[in-house]
């Protein structure tokens, strides 16, 4: 229907837009002072860079892409996450030749065919930071932090960070025949899905929400039980240093994250409150994507961060900011000869960057002051016949209602010396 959004997206209407430039800009302002620069890349790749980085046995690149041929007969894909696609870019553009690590954050839109719900949309948005370069612990503990700090300045509580490590291709298939030990005889038992991953990925069977899946592997061993030395050092480095930072942690052994081309540690933020949809941050090492994407053996870390989901969270415990008065001033033209004046008398008020808006309906005097009272402007210039004879304005204050004429030369500095009291 012309006049419905598709299923799964959502319009960000104007009543609710500032809350997002809120957010975005708390974002940004984290970033800045953890010296992290921004990225852009493009909405859609080539689906190879999704198929090689994220995995071929995910349930994303299985199910959940929105993958269709160009008019040059190629295979894009609307990117859904963008890690993948800040490595491609990372490449392409040779950024390792700048100064190391490359620290970098993206806010926007990505897309998933999945099924909509209450903070889950097929077009949803994520703030996202990448670290490319460093392999210590230590750049993992700061982006840690950062995520900690973007939710503290937003002022949510009751937030709960769960840490893991998935070991490295040295240790990892040490774990592998384990876990595929303890389910041997269980996988008849698994769901369609799960029975796929035993052979492919079978610490996917892990993050299954199928219930049945998740009483069938109780028990199940633990990673932690296999990690090789430096595996296991450099989850004790990471430990140490939150603990350090005063940043309280769960160890969860069934964390592996979404995504294949996780290394070492993995990490996810929790707001219990939103139910079934309580993660809000999620992220981990990839140590192995640079060189799967085509470049050298390079170690990297990264996180992304649901926005609609964060701003659910901000909604829950009445933290989003209230509406601001958006206008400075409204010009009235109270009769048709005022037009021009009137027009000109924004262009004033506009190049010195107060925020103007006049009626362009040739309204009533009436229907004039009702816009201006509904735009929430703290001054009304008024210009009529008697105004425009004598060079003034009428200026009026709409919090105390008083009136003064002005030189219509001088009505912006009025206004400014006015704001300034």
């Amino acid at each position: 229907m012309l006049t419905t959004a598709p299923r799964g997206t959502k319009d960000i209407l104007p009543v609710n837009s500032s809350h997002w430039q809120y957010v975005e800009q708390v974002a940004r302002e984290v970033c800045r002072t953890f010296a992290y620069d921004e990225i852009r890349t493009p909405i859609f790749e080539h689906t190879e860079l999704f198929l090689r980085g994220i995995g071929e046995t995910t349930d994303i690149v299985e199910k959940e892409m929105y993958t269709f041929m160009d008019r040059g007969k190629r295979s894009i894909t609307l990117r859904p996450e963008n890690t993948a696609a800040v490595v491609r870019s990372y490449l392409e553009n040779k950024l390792y030749a700048d100064s190391v690590p490359n620290k970098l954050y993206y806010i926007g839109p990505m897309f998933r065919y999945d099924r909509p719900q209450a903070g889950r949309l097929r077009q949803f948005h994520q703030f996202g930071i990448e670290a490319i370069g460093s392999a210590g612990p230590l750049i993992d503990a700061e982006i840690i932090t950062l995520a900690v700090e973007f939710f503290h300045k937003l002022g949510l509580t009751d937030l709960t960070l769960y840490i893991n490590s998935v070991g490295c291709p040295k240790c990892r298939p040490v774990y592998r025949e384990k876990l595929q030990a303890f389910l041997k005889d269980k996988v008849s038992e698994l769901c369609p899905d799960c029975q796929s991953r035993y052979d492919r990925n079978p610490m996917r069977i892990l993050d299954c929400k199928n219930e049945k899946c998740a009483a069938l592997t109780v028990g199940a061993p633990e990673v932690s039980e296999c990690l090789c030395p430096e595996c296991h050092d450099h989850f004790e480095g990471l430990k140490q240093l939150l603990s350090a930072a005063g940043i309280s942690y769960l160890l969860n052994s069934r964390l592996v994250r979404g995504l294949d081309y996780y290394t070492k540690t993995a990490f996810e933020i929790q707001y219990p409150p939103l139910g079934a949809q309580s993660a809000v941050c999620g992220g981990g090492r990839y140590d192995g994507l640079i060189a799967e994407c085509g470049g050298s053996m390079t170690p990297g870390i990264g996180l992304a961060i649901g926005l609609e989901r964060v701003l659910l969270a901000l909604e829950k415990q009445d933290l989003l900011p209230t509406a601001q008065e958006k206008l400075d001033v409204y010009v009235v033209a109270q009769n048709e000869a005022a037009i021009e004046e009137a027009f000109h008398l924004a262009l004033q008020f506009r190049n010195r960057g107060l925020a103007t808006d006049l009626d362009t309906m040739q309204r009533s005097l009436k229907a004039q002051m009702k816009q201006a009272n509904k735009r929430h402007a703290k001054f009304v210039a008024l210009l009529g016949a008697e105004e425009i004879q004598n060079a003034k304005v009428t200026m009026k204050n709409m919090k105390s209602s008083e009136q003064q004429l002005v030189d219509l030369a001088n009505a912006a500095q009025f206004i400014e010396a006015e704001m300034e009291d």
